[in-house]
């Protein structure tokens, strides 16, 4: 999982840096990412197989630049039959990440959609904009990463599940949904306050526990820790949306 506290710089140079073709990059575009004030990351696609232990992922990197314009880069991360080797490719347009993996797996892609009037690194340019606004909103920003490990996910979903004592806790419905999940990623939307509960000290934060699917869909729980409660004592409760969640944070405090 990449660290969000990471600078745009230090990204830029870990991307290029791990990618085995960062070499055929136009030079205009490597010139103009040289002047990025801030990016944002998001998983585009995902594939695996269980059978053959095939997987792939596409990623967008976008980048807000110093002429207050905005490119993107589109990285393929992938692992292929009969290799445990994960490997790092990045392209100037979501077309050229298409072509690589008809080339690697010998398959069309959904990568492959491209207005071809557009320069590389500078499709949907509307949407571009869309993401860096939400960079620069700080609770977006620090809550919502969109970098996922793919380790045990399912487990953990499971996990969440069981210690949740909230009677309207996510039913069977998405638990099973959830069973099919393999990558996912933890991040604290709320942080840790302090608060006055029936009068007593209390301590709440909230998590968000975001899952990939195999099927490429996201699915989220949001997670309320707290201690307001009659002993004191720490207890989790879990919610289908970030809404639920926050109303019942404020049902069980009084902040004075």
């Amino acid at each position: 999982m990449s660290d969000p506290y990471e600078t745009t710089e230090a990204h830029l140079d870990r991307l290029l840096g791990r990618a085995l073709n960062s070499f055929d990059l136009p030079d205009r575009l490597v010139e103009r990412l040289g002047t990025a004030l801030a990016h944002s990351s998001s998983l585009y696609t995902t594939h695996r197989s269980p059978a053959t232990g095939l997987w792939r992922e596409s990623h967008r990197h976008t980048y807000l630049l110093a002429d207050g314009g905005s490119a993107s880069l589109w990285e393929l991360v992938y692992r292929q039959e009969g290799d445990r080797t994960v490997r790092h490719e990045v392209f100037a347009s979501k077309a050229e990440t298409g072509l690589a993996v008809s080339r690697l797996f010998g398959e069309a892609s959904a990568e492959a959609v491209l207005d071809p009037a557009l320069l590389p690194g500078d499709e949907e340019p509307d949407d571009d904009i869309a993401v860096l606004s939400a960079l620069f909103a700080a609770s977006s920003a620090m809550r919502r990463p969109r970098d996922y490990a793919p380790e045990e996910s399912a487990d953990h979903a499971r996990r969440v599940l069981r210690r949740a004592e909230n009677a309207d806790r996510p039913g069977e419905e998405v638990a099973a949904l959830l069973r099919s999940a393999y990558a996912h990623r933890i991040t604290q939307a709320f942080g840790t306050r302090q608060c006055l509960a029936d009068g007593r000290d209390a301590g709440f934060s909230l998590y968000e526990h975001a899952f990939v699917l195999l099927d490429g869909t996201e699915v989220s729980l949001w997670e309320v820790e707290h201690t307001a409660t009659p002993d004191g004592r720490h207890m989790c409760e879990v919610y289908e949306t970030e809404a639920v969640a926050r109303g019942a944070m404020e049902l069980r405090a009084r902040v004075r």
